[in-house]
């Protein structure tokens, strides 16, 4: 059975299409993203065309089985597109922009060389860089800008390219639900019509776990049982001040400062243990002390000389604090920028630029016959985190002296490197933008719901699921916020609980979406490489997933429900 139209070019969700049975219909509903997956991690196809052919999947199903109009299919990827680039690529494109400009003027030699300073221990210079360094990243800008920047840096410490990208992909998840300011706390409820605050509290006592076991992992996969044996401090400092951290700074202080108190204390802590302590070394390490290589411009045997030259050029000078401070310069000034517009005062001034367009051909009504959010499109010039990062590279190039033509020369070969992510990440966020207006999003969610009480153990992998597809935790509580409220409601369950658990899984998700697969993959020099990456990750991310939805279920039931406020 095909769904309704109502009027001419009107489409209707209908969410059991198929015998009227959420349970069959859910097995068309799963194929796009099944075809995604398969093609990804099974085929090792390269992420752009695994993409494309499971978008091509998605539109058939939708007409196909879920009777959407051809148009109408066309215009929700197209819609889906436009969002991939803008706001997500724009802020990795911006970001990467900054981070090219201190490799070509040798700013990031220093860089490296001032981390190294702390620790010339890699064990903890992954510590530093994926984990506190990239939980900052993630609370100010969002969106793959720390598994970009900190892969890079990662390669220019001497890691091989695949093992940085995977550790920052993995690294990346406790702070996701806090990234970008709080946006997917605050988007969470907006969608559920929750306290932001009771939200912020749930997964201030969600994620924090994650966040103290988030560099033993790191640590292990660096330099697997021996380094967790000589490194086991530095992990415990830098994941327990986080925790802590983050859980007091959500529950008692501020939603959208978390992640910056969180980051700034673990970073705090891990340098003050440093001074008293070190890592016991070995002769036959298996720490990886490859030379630099993968570069964030160029690619192959080029790529590696260009690197070489670029990162190894201020290896001879000292290392002094005026050199030191211009090398952190492009980083303050994306904290000031980034903290000044996320003042209320200023968001507010900046958002009267956004336009907000009902996106053309397309007519959608849901279930309960009203228009999807999803239909409109905004564009939010001054608001966009990839905008306010432009700024920050204007600033950028007039602080560390690069003139105009450079820095349009750089602009464009960090465009030209970040193609094939582009083309990636539009064609996922036009399937999920399928998937979400034909009805097949919803049609799993409901499916998953039916399980009643058990729904709880089942609610973070909903948000992981969305979060696999979108590529981010915003977006899986776009989609499915207002799904786990009805859900808790119709089980007898915490709304709270089971929307802070959308978001909680949903940051287990972000380490295994192709679009960031693709953009870690593109920053070092890994473009097409991004299912080989995708396999070292995918059990970390289940295996925390698994570990979450124990969690939430406990939670739920008397052993733990005094944890829900």
């Amino acid at each position: 059975m095909r769904a309704g139209r109502e009027g001419r070019g009107m489409y209707k969700q209908v969410l059991d299409p198929v015998s009227h049975s959420l349970g069959t219909s859910s097995i068309f509903a799963v194929l796009p993203l099944l075809s995604l997956f398969v093609l990804l991690g099974g085929v090792r196809m390269k992420a752009q065309w695994a993409s494309l052919i499971s978008l091509a999947v998605a539109v058939v199903v939708a007409i196909a089985v879920y009777g959407m109009p051809f148009g109408q299919a066309l215009d929700a990827g197209a819609e889906g597109a436009a969002f991939g680039f803008f706001p997500i690529m724009w802020i990795v494109i911006n970001a990467l922009w900054i981070f090219n400009m201190t490799v070509e003027t040798g700013d990031f030699a220093v860089l490296r060389r001032a981390f190294s300073s702390v620790s010339n221990d890699q064990r903890v210079q992954v510590v530093i860089i994926a984990f506190c360094f990239g939980a900052l990243l993630e609370a100010l800008a969002g969106f793959g800008t720390p598994v970009a920047i900190c892969g890079v840096m990662l390669v220019g410490l001497g890691f091989r390219p695949i093992k940085a990208v995977a550790v920052a992909l993995v690294a990346d998840t406790a702070p996701v639900a806090f990234g970008a300011i709080a946006i997917p706390i605050i988007t969470l409820a907006q969608i559920t019509g929750l306290p932001k605050h009771a939200l912020s509290q749930m997964v201030g006592r969600q994620v924090p776990f994650l966040a103290f076991l988030v560099p033993f992992v790191l640590v292990y996969m660096i330099d697997g049982r021996r380094g967790l044996r000589d490194s086991w401090p530095a992990a415990l400092v830098a994941g327990g001040a986080f925790a802590v951290v983050q859980f007091a700074t959500s529950n008692y202080i501020s939603t959208e400062l978390t992640d910056i108190f969180a980051s700034l204390a673990s970073a705090g802590a891990l340098v003050a243990l440093l001074r008293v302590w070190s890592p016991r070394a070995h002769k036959d390490s298996t720490v990886p002390v490859a030379r630099p290589g993968g570069p964030a411009i160029a690619g192959g045997a080029q790529a590696d000389a260009w690197l070489e030259r670029r990162v190894g050029a201020d290896e001879g000078r000292p290392l002094n604090t005026g050199a030191m401070l211009r090398a952190f310069v492009p980083y303050m000034i994306i904290i000031v920028v980034l903290g000044v517009c996320s003042l209320h005062a200023v968001a507010l001034q900046l958002d009267k630029a956004t336009n907000a367009i009902t996106w053309p051909g397309l007519h959608v009504l849901n279930a309960k016959g009203k228009p999807p959010a999803s239909e409109i499109y905004k564009l939010n010039w001054l608001t966009a985190a990839g905008s306010q990062l432009f700024v920050c590279g204007l600033l950028t190039s007039a602080a560390l002296r690069v003139g105009p033509r450079r820095a349009l020369a750089i602009y464009a070969a960090t465009f030209k490197l970040l193609i094939w992510a582009i083309v990636t990440v539009c064609s996922v966020l036009a399937l999920a933008y399928v998937m979400n207006l034909a009805g097949m999003t919803i049609t799993l969610g409901m499916w998953a719901a039916g399980a009643g009480g058990f729904f709880a153990f089942l609610s973070p992998i909903v948000g992981w699921f969305g979060t696999a597809v979108t590529g981010s935790d915003t977006s899986s509580n776009s989609l499915f916020g207002a799904l786990q409220v009805a859900a808790a409601h119709h089980a007898q369950l915490s709304p709270t609980l089971l929307a802070a658990a959308n978001s909680s899984g949903g940051v287990l998700g972000k380490m295994v979406s192709p679009q960031n697969l693709a953009i870690g993959a593109a920053a070092v020099g890994l473009a097409g490489d991004e299912g080989d990456i995708f396999r070292k990750v995918i059990g970390w991310s289940l295996l925390f997933m698994l570990l979450m939805a124990v969690l939430v279920l406990l939670q739920s039931t008397g052993a733990l429900s005094w944890m829900v406020p």
